[in-house]
């Protein structure tokens, strides 16, 4: 599996997705994490990480008996790079052919 085929499993679970996004606002540790999704147990939020580990979407990094967990952008980055940012820029650009007449 290549790792934008990664990415896009990791980004398609809605749960995983929240995930990265209290990951955006914030670094935490893994129990805080575990926190924020009450509605999951505590084997399925890390199954969860898991995935977004291998995607390397979050780094986890020990610090004593915790382990830190941090958003890593560069995956999400490098899928906007090539699947999202050409088409964003055509858009722009014929919005400003529209907006001068042409």
């Amino acid at each position: 599996m290549s790792d934008d085929d990664l990415v896009f499993k990791a980004l398609a679970a809605p749960v995983r997705r929240r995930m990265l996004d209290a990951l955006r606002a914030a670094p935490c540790t893994t129990g805080a994490l575990c926190a924020q999704f009450p509605e999951l147990d505590r084997t399925t939020v890390l199954q969860h990480l898991r995935v977004l580990e291998r995607a390397e979407l979050v780094i986890g990094r020990r610090q004593g008996r915790e382990r830190e967990l941090t958003l890593a952008p560069l995956p999400i980055k490098r899928i906007f790079d090539r699947w999202i940012g050409d088409y964003a820029r055509a858009a722009v650009e014929l919005l400003d052919d529209l907006d001068r007449g042409d």
